[in-house]
């Protein structure tokens, strides 16, 4: 075990356990060429370092860019409970392997992480089995309201997790009672799957009679995401809270979320922003099927104008796995999710090719931005002093995206034959090379994420 006084001796002596070299590195201050030492898990010194420095192991970074560590702040990874689908330590070897450095966890598990027991099952399930970084929301629901303040503290927690709509059981908060309550117990930004499960239940005789996947958008349309939000930030303004609004999908909730920046934070996914209706649904049936859904251009494009302005805070994957049986169901029996973690990167470089976004934005967008909204420890940027978690990637190679490249458990991307420019070729997590190009390296060394507002 190092020790303060070996790793104060290694950084007298100037030698590092990973050095980074020649790298484009992503900056707060800009995109420069520079040398990274990595030392007990953080950055000690950036600039010309390959005269002066000495270094357990290199990675040589010519001709590639350094993202700091890409953080998926939503995704389900199935256990306990539903390994068939996904398990922890796949969804993280896939996370790695696409250049992802920390997630956070949902809590619609079964059981549902309600308890602090059930976190600490998570817990005890990422140790030595997680490839990256990691924190578990908890579920916000009417058995566990009043205990909400005392359930975000607890370490590992990334805040707590509501589903106004799509949800089951005790996770499902729809009523205006119960929402208040959740509301009033806690002050970390809290985060919302907001659709309107009332208006669901009167839409979904539609697709029950059509059984026509391209209606999915049409069921669970924009009024229907556009009413849920416009609830749920009222209560939240009245109350004082801070909100987080996942997987925001319409130009109508965007133009309503622009008005409300001051504690509203905002997230698009890579699906939203890539795929569109009803092209995606006659290609892919169901396998495009997801809550909220993919909707038809005009939507899709004014997502990408809310990057531009700013009102979009980070993107989130929403991996959501489910078997290939299991989405070959008939719709409305098809169930709705998709794979994202791994595909997170390759999806976003490829539109910064097409110049949709810059890389210093995408950079905001997957690593400061979670940091900056959810107070997370230590991350989110390339600055002396934070965790070495590095995304190292080829803005100009050219690959396919392939289902035999998913580590999921279910095994199948929407993106199946899919062409993008830009790849990760080297994942490092608190500086430990994980993956060298695109071959994991060593044992999972996962560890749960420290929140500023969460207990020690």
């Amino acid at each position: 075990m190092t020790t303060t006084d070996d790793l104060s001796a290694r950084l007298a002596r100037r030698h590092a356990d990973l050095l980074v070299f020649n790298g484009q590195v992503v900056t707060p201050a800009g995109t420069e060429r520079l040398d990274i030492a990595c030392l007990g898990g953080r950055i000690v010194a950036l600039g010309e370092l390959r005269a002066s420095w000495t270094a357990d192991s290199t990675l040589e970074a010519m001709g590639l860019h350094v993202l700091p560590g890409v953080i998926d702040t939503q995704v389900h990874f199935r256990e306990p409970g539903l390994t068939h689908k996904e398990t922890i330590e796949a969804g993280t070897r896939g996370a790695v392997l696409g250049g992802v450095t920390g997630v956070f966890e949902m809590p619609n598990t079964t059981p549902l992480t309600l308890t602090p027991e059930d976190l600490q099952a998570k817990l005890d399930l990422a140790q030595g089995r997680a490839w990256c970084d990691h924190a578990f929301y908890i579920g916000g629901s009417a058995v566990n309201a009043e205990h909400l303040a005392e359930l975000e503290q607890l370490p590992g927690c990334a805040g707590v997790k509501v589903f106004m709509g799509s949800s089951f059981g005790d996770l499902l908060a729809d009523d205006d009672t119960v929402l208040q309550r959740i509301l009033r117990h806690g002050q970390r930004r809290m985060a919302v799957h907001a659709e309107d499960e009332a208006r669901l239940r009167d839409r979904r005789a539609l697709v029950e009679a059509s059984g026509d996947v391209c209606d999915h958008p049409h069921w669970r349309d924009p009024e229907s995401a556009l009413m849920a939000t416009k609830r749920i930030v009222k209560m939240a303004g009245e109350i004082g809270r801070r909100l987080h609004v996942l997987h925001v999908s319409s130009a109508d909730e965007m133009a309503y979320l622009a008005h409300h920046k001051r504690r509203v934070s905002v997230e698009v996914t890579p699906h939203h922003l890539t795929l569109c209706a009803p092209e995606c649904y006659q290609r892919l049936g169901s396998l495009a099927q997801m809550n909220p859904p993919v909707r038809d251009d005009t939507h899709r494009q004014a997502l990408w104008q809310a990057i531009r302005d700013g009102v979009v805070d980070v993107i989130g994957s929403d991996h959501a796995p489910h078997t290939r049986n299991e989405k070959d169901k008939p719709y409305p029996n098809s169930p709705s999710g998709m794979t994202g973690v791994q595909t997170l990167v390759p999806i976003m470089l490829d539109h910064v090719n097409k110049g949709r976004l810059s890389l210093q934005r995408l950079a905001d967008l997957t690593s400061a931005g979670p940091a900056r909204l959810f107070g997370i420890e230590g991350k989110g940027r390339i600055a002396l002093g934070y965790d070495a978690d590095l995304t190292l990637v080829d803005l100009n190679t050219e690959r396919l995206i392939t289902n035999e490249w998913i580590a999921s458990v279910s095994r199948w991307t929407p993106y199946h034959d899919k062409p993008v420019t830009g790849w990760p070729i080297a994942t490092v997590i608190r500086g430990q090379a994980v993956v060298r190009d695109g071959v994991l390296i060593g044992d999972p060394q996962g560890q749960p994420m420290a929140f500023l507002e969460s207990s020690i």
